[in-house]
């Protein structure tokens, strides 16, 4: 599997993609994830759905760049740069790239944001 795990070529190699629908997070009742859906999450709690919606308030911004699960940073170095625009992330990692759900109206900024290293 590999991955990068430098933290400076990591961020240098971010390439953010935003996807065009809308997301919500959602309790789910049964685990069971649909072909459509994103992720599906078990907590002592319950289980959270992450998957589209049409009347979502998340926007999906993944990163290209091939990270390794331990790499060390890159969520407190992506959490900081947008903590200076003012913008909250969900982050959810993957095993080959991290996904950032960031607020639907600050999409745009978020991308910005990410693409400005």
């Amino acid at each position: 599997m590999g991955g990068e795990r430098d933290l400076s070529r990591l961020l240098k190699a971010l390439d953010p993609k935003l996807y065009p629908d809308r997301y919500s997070f959602s309790a789910a009742a049964a685990p069971t994830l649909r072909d459509n859906q994103f992720a599906l999450i078990r907590e002592e709690e319950g289980l959270t759905l992450i998957g589209p919606d049409p009347s979502g308030e998340w926007a999906r911004i993944s990163l290209g760049v091939h990270s390794s699960l331990e790499a060390v940073g890159l969520t407190a170095a992506l959490s900081l740069r947008l903590t200076e625009y003012g913008i909250s992330a969900n982050i959810v990692a993957g095993l080959l790239h991290d996904h950032l759900f960031v607020p639907w109206d600050r999409r745009q900024d978020a991308l910005d944001c990410l693409r400005s290293a």
